[in-house]
């Protein structure tokens, strides 16, 4: 369908954090609405590629996995903001 078999891959994940308070919410209203997480990992100490399948980001409150190797990541999938110092 020229659809990317790596696209169609369903992707798991799983957040790690330090304390129950850094969890800001969660609203899991029912199994037929979407589920909304938000919390922090802290500020961002490293960000990397777990032999080349897990994406790995690690913060100073905790960590945030997702199984995405960069091969899964073409390039219109990315996008980087340059950030000014103005």
């Amino acid at each position: 369908m020229g659809h990317d078999k790596a696209a169609q891959v369903k992707r798991v994940f799983s957040i790690e954090l330090n304390s129950g308070s850094d969890m800001r919410s969660v609203n899991l209203p029912n199994e037929s609405q979407h589920l909304v997480m938000e919390g922090t990992i802290g500020v961002l100490k490293r960000a990397e590629f777990i032999e080349d399948s897990v994406l790995e980001l690690v913060g100073t409150r905790g960590l945030l996995r997702v199984d995405l190797s960069p091969l899964d990541l073409p390039k219109q999938y990315l996008r980087v903001q340059a950030v000014s110092d103005k």
